[in-house]
């Protein structure tokens, strides 16, 4: 039988489907489905046949040159894959684990998920733990691990649900909306900012506790300090944004820097740091190794799983990813899409 089965899994592999993104004569991004064989695949100890990937703002960037993401032309999408070994030269994996790959260089100078087959190096792999299958670690995906890598290190820095409320910025985002689910979870009072007035039943049904619109804010008349009303927050968007946030902290509040929906820049004051004690934490899931990462994975699939995961999850096939970017360039997207490619 396993004869039969690497004879399958080798005729397979000869020639697969996958979605590469390059440039063409005048250095404009071009992308679209190909037909690929694996030696034309990245060097690296383990071979994966993916079954799941997903769409994150940053694969958007990537496949429609609206950002300069890709590093390498021409290189297969998707900086997310989940699939079954196939071939391991790693004595941490045999054929047959389940594992998940995410981050790195995958997908913007690796060889990414968008793809039948992945080989990527060892130390880029996690094995799937118990409580998430294969699916659901695409639903969750980049996205859902940097709200949770927010949440571990705001945690470490001595955030609990009696501090006091907790509020995320670009709330309807995939980052914010996994965030606001597992902080509800977890006990916290969530409060949702939002610039989306007709999103509240979407963020309540999440686990918000309170809505709060951008609108309601006066972001150029925001002094050093204001008024202290959060323990926590969740900063998606950065900016005039999380200028706000951070005079508005309470005296020795914690802040996860995670995006810059709204803009890279910030112009703030010290106060906040040394009047209140606030700490801003970068958060870089792009290149966060072990132990923490299989930590925050580990609490992905126990306590921090979100809740409503099915609920905020679509999926689309791999021959429909060309048409779904748009959506996220323009701000239309809410929630997660997993791309179902080998399952």
């Amino acid at each position: 039988c396993s004869v039969i089965f690497h004879r399958k899994e080798n005729a397979r592999m000869s020639s697969f489907k996958a979605f590469v993104i390059g440039q063409d004569s005048d250095r404009k991004v071009v992308a679209g489905m190909s037909t690929m064989a694996l030696e034309q695949l990245d060097s690296g100890e383990v071979t994966i046949r993916v079954h799941y990937s997903s769409i994150n703002y940053k694969d958007a960037l990537a496949a429609t040159g609206a950002g300069k993401i890709i590093r390498r032309f021409p290189c297969i999408g998707g900086i997310d894959l989940a699939g079954e070994v196939v071939d391991s030269a790693d004595g941490r994996f045999k054929p047959g684990d389940k594992v998940i790959a995410t981050s790195f260089d995958i997908g913007v100078a690796h060889h990414g998920g968008y793809a039948e087959y992945a080989r990527v190096p060892a130390g880029w792999v996690v094995p799937l733990p118990d409580g998430l299958d294969l699916f659901e670690a695409m639903a969750l995906g980049t996205a859902g691990f940097t709200a949770a890598l927010g949440v571990v290190r705001m945690e470490d820095n001595g955030l609990a649900p009696s501090n006091g409320p907790v509020l995320v910025t670009g709330a309807t985002g995939g980052v914010g909306g996994l965030a606001i689910d597992m902080l509800a979870r977890l006990g916290y009072h969530v409060v949702a900012l939002t610039g989306k007035a007709a999103e509240g039943d979407y963020l309540k049904m999440l686990g918000a506790a309170e809505i709060k619109l951008r609108s309601e804010i006066d972001f150029d008349a925001v002094r050093p300090l204001e008024a202290a009303q959060w323990a926590g927050a969740v900063d998606n968007v950065g900016g005039q944004i999380l200028h706000w946030v951070l005079a508005t902290m309470q005296q020795a509040g914690t802040v996860a820097s995670i995006g810059n929906a709204s803009s890279f820049k910030i112009n703030t004051t010290v106060f906040p740091f040394i009047l209140r004690g606030v700490s801003l934490l970068g958060i870089d899931s792009g290149y966060m190794g072990f132990p923490t990462r299989q930590r925050v994975w580990d609490r992905l699939a126990t306590d921090l799983k979100p809740r409503h995961l099915a609920e905020v999850t679509r999926t689309i096939d791999l021959e429909s990813l060309p048409a779904a970017f748009d959506d996220y360039i323009q701000g239309r997207v809410k929630g997660r899409t997993v791309v179902r490619i080998g399952a």
